[in-house]
């Protein structure tokens, strides 16, 4: 797995991530919140599997492994 998320997108996809898992304990209190753990998880990892098939990437060029 090569990264293929930059940095900005990763504080945008925690971010959203936490607030959908807000979603568990505050608000509505359903279990739709959950989903929030895939935008932490492709943060913390650094890779997008969606992004893979579209063919993106959001790193830097110079953070690009060659």
């Amino acid at each position: 797995m090569t990264r293929n998320v930059g940095t900005l997108d990763r504080i945008l996809r925690a971010g959203i991530g936490i607030v959908l898992l807000a979603l568990v304990f505050i608000g509505p209190q359903t279990l739709w919140g959950l989903i929030g753990l895939v935008p932490l998880a492709t943060a913390f990892v650094g890779f997008c599997p969606a992004y893979r098939l579209l063919g993106l990437c959001t790193l830097a060029r110079d953070q690009r492994k060659a």
